[in-house]
C-alpha cells in the first residue's frame, strides 16, 4: 500500500488517489483530520469558498521557497512534500516531511516570509488557504480557530520531537522513531500503520536524521535481520511493532 490518500473502488479494494483537484472540503476524505474538523456544513461551505486548488505539483516542483512572501498556508491532499532550509554554505537541510491531511507553510506567519522551502517528493495535490481570509473566518468560527491552533501546536510539538530525536546518540533510535512517526501518521489517515511506501530517498532520511546514507542502509539491514522490519527498497512492512518501539527507545 502506498502512503497516498487512497480511494475505495466498487470491489472494496483500495486504489491510489488520482490527485483530482476539483474536490471540496465536504467530500474530501481527509476532512476529519484537516481544517474542517468539527465544523458544521454551512461553516465548511464558507471555508471551502476561500480555498484555492490548482493542478497537482509534480515531483521536485516547489510549493514555495525560503524567503518567499507569506500569503497562504497549505494542506496536503495527496502525495508527500519535504521542507528544507539552505545552510550558509549552500547545503540542503531537510526539516520535515508532510503527508496527506497535514498543514504546512505556517513557518511564514511570524515574519511574513517563509523560513524554509517546500518541494514535492512525488505528484502531490495541494489546497491553498489564503491566510488573511483564514484569519477572518477564524474570528467568526471558534471551532475553526481552535483547530487551527491545535495544528500549530502539533507543528511545534513535532519540531521539539525532532530536536529530541537528533539529540539521541543511536542511529537505530533515530530511524526507528521516524518509522514509528510515519506509521502513526498513516493510521491517522485510516491507512495501514504497518505497510507503507517511503516517499523519501535514503539521502533525505539521512539528511533529516543527521546520518549518512550508509548508516541509514545499515540500520534498515539490521532491523530486517532482527525481524522488526521487512524492507524491499522503499516498501516497508513493520513485523514487530513493540520491537520497533524498543529500538526507538520509546517504550509503550
Amino acid at each position: 500500500m502506498t502512503i497516498h490518500l487512497a480511494d475505495t473502488g466498487d470491489n472494496g479494494v483500495l486504489k491510489p488517489c488520482t490527485h483530482e483537484y476539483q474536490v471540496n472540503c465536504g467530500n474530501c476524505r481527509l476532512n476529519s483530520i484537516c481544517l474542517p474538523l468539527a465544523l458544521e456544513s454551512d461553516d465548511i461551505k464558507q471555508l471551502d469558498d476561500i480555498i484555492q486548488r490548482s493542478k497537482p505539483l509534480q515531483k521536485n516542483q516547489h510549493l514555495y521557497r525560503e524567503g518567499d512572501d507569506f500569503q497562504s498556508v497549505f494542506a496536503v491532499r495527496s502525495g508527500t512534500l519535504k521542507a528544507y532550509k539552505t545552510t550558509d554554505d549552500g547545503r540542503e537541510q531537510v526539516t520535515g516531511f508532510y503527508f496527506p491531511g497535514e498543514i504546512l507553510g505556517m513557518d511564514g506567519i511570524s515574519n511574513n516570509a517563509h523560513a524554509s522551502s517546500a518541494k514535492a517528493l512525488e505528484t502531490a495535490a495541494i489546497c491553498e488557504i489564503p491566510f488573511s481570509s483564514l484569519e477572518k473566518l477564524s474570528s467568526l468560527m471558534p471551532n475553526l480557530q481552535r483547530h487551527f491552533f491545535q495544528l500549530m501546536s502539533r507543528e511545534i510539538t513535532e519540531d521539539q520531537q525532532l530536536i529530541t530525536l537528533l539529540s539521541k546518540n543511536s542511529a537505530d533510535e533515530r530511524v526507528g522513531a521516524l518509522m514509528l512517526s510515519i506509521s502513526t501518521r498513516n493510521a491517522r489517515r485510516k491507512l495501514s500503520s504497518t505497510q507503507f511506501r517511503l516517499p523519501m530517498s535514503r539521502v533525505d532520511i539521512g539528511n533529516y536524521l543527521g546520518l549518512t546514507v550508509e548508516t541509514v542502509s545499515r540500520v534498515f539491514s539490521r532491523m530486517q535481520k532482527m525481524d522488526i522490519l521487512q524492507v524491499d527498497n522503499k516498501e516497508i512492512e513493520i513485523l514487530d511493532l513493540e520491537g520497533l518501539r524498543t529500538m526507538a527507545n520509546l517504550g509503550r
